[in-house]
């Protein structure tokens, strides 16, 4: 993490004055050595939700020794500029792409969960690798896609007010706290984060916000009180976030339709531009490997048919987060890119203060390949 007056210059309110305060930053910062092993091409920016900007993201990733980094947002790549310029900067590579939730209607994936925890028939997919020249086009092929997703957003600020007993505006609450008037996403974090913000303001931090939760019907655990406890944490609203969207999202989620573009589209279009597009693999969780997540089944009883669709559908590359698996679903995951083909990527979402953008897994020499494709989306999106 970044100190707090270094974050809060590279966070300013437009693109040309964070730049520039990043070359001021620079006179003075002295990195760490670039670790060979540490890459992360998954890290979200405020262009759809994080504690970063483009600028203030490249450099937290070059503060922790990363060698590469990637930009990944909902819905979004219009931090993708501000991201290239910063590590330009740098003198450091990156990779740039997009996420976006993809409906698998028409295909033998239709009506099954797959990677998705809110919605069956809608996998998440990464776009990845995409020449430095074809950001406008990803742009302006998603921004009705982004309006759908605006007036679902707004339907479900309507039930939070009703279930939680607030009054929160979207245009007034909600928008402020994103980059949409760039095109950038808006996601159910940035609802959450707008009603941990409202319930600060309505009972403070500390026992306050400890008491309103409980009688929220939420059941913190002594971790999360000691957190709610902080009232000197600067994210503190960030934690309250993360305590109400595994409760909430689950109680206002409506199944989103019009913003999800179909699986055949999202393959021409990755054709044209000349992106990988990557199923994102997420695997069943049992015991969670990380620890923070619920037990909950995903694609695992019929990944076999999960390969078999995107052979079909012409999908030709898979994500995977190798901290979040075990060694028997990482194997098993990548023998079948193997047997499928499939070229293989990694990353692990950056949307969090308190997480590290350095992924602890990719030391593990079976992983070089990862790194080896790193490279090869730089050495791609630059020809």
């Amino acid at each position: 993490m970044i100190d707090i007056s270094t974050l809060n210059q590279l966070n300013a309110p437009t693109k040309a004055e964070r730049l520039e305060n990043l070359k001021a930053v620079l006179k003075t910062t002295q990195f760490p050595p670039m670790v060979p092993q540490y890459i992360n091409n998954h890290i979200h920016t405020t262009y759809s939700f994080s504690p970063y900007s483009p600028t203030a993201a490249v450099y937290a990733a070059r503060m922790e020794g990363l060698c590469t980094a990637g930009i990944i947002d909902h819905d979004s790549i219009s931090g993708a500029e501000e991201f290239l310029e910063a590590a330009k900067l740098m003198d450091m590579p990156v990779t740039i792409g997009m996420e976006c939730r993809v409906s698998m209607e028409g295909t033998r994936l239709e009506g099954r969960r797959t990677n998705n925890p809110d919605q069956v028939g809608v996998s998440y997919m990464t776009i990845q690798g995409v020449p430095h020249d074809q950001i406008h086009t990803l742009t302006e092929f998603f921004k009705p896609y982004q309006a759908a997703r605006h007036a679902r957003n707004r339907k479900m600020i309507e039930k939070i007010n009703d279930l939680v007993g607030v009054c929160l505006d979207y245009d007034k609450d909600v928008l402020p706290l994103s980059m949409a008037q760039e095109n950038g996403g808006v996601t159910e974090r940035h609802l959450m984060y707008a009603l941990a913000i409202e319930l600060v303001k309505q009972v403070g931090k500390g026992q306050g916000m400890i008491d309103k939760m409980t009688e929220l019907g939420m059941n913190l655990s002594e971790k999360q009180k000691s957190m709610l406890l902080d009232t000197q944490y600067p994210f503190y609203e960030y934690d309250v976030l993360g305590m109400l969207k595994g409760t909430f999202v689950p109680k206002i989620f409506i199944d989103a339709t019009d913003e999800c573009p179909k699986l055949a589209d999202m393959v021409k279009l990755c054709r044209d531009v000349d992106a990988y597009l990557c199923y994102a693999y997420l695997g069943d969780v049992g015991d969670s490997v990380t620890g923070d997540k619920k037990a909950q089944k995903f694609e695992d009883d019929y990944l076999d048919d999960v390969f078999e669709c995107l052979k079909e559908e012409g999908v030709k590359a898979v994500t995977y987060m190798p901290t979040r698996n075990t060694p028997a679903q990482l194997e098993r995951l990548r023998g079948l890119c193997e047997q499928y083909g499939m070229f293989q990527i990694s990353g692990e979402d950056i949307n969090s203060p308190r997480q590290s953008f350095v992924i602890k897994a990719m030391e593990n020499p079976m992983f070089q390949n990862l790194i080896d494709a790193t490279w090869k989306l730089i050495e791609h999106e630059s020809k």
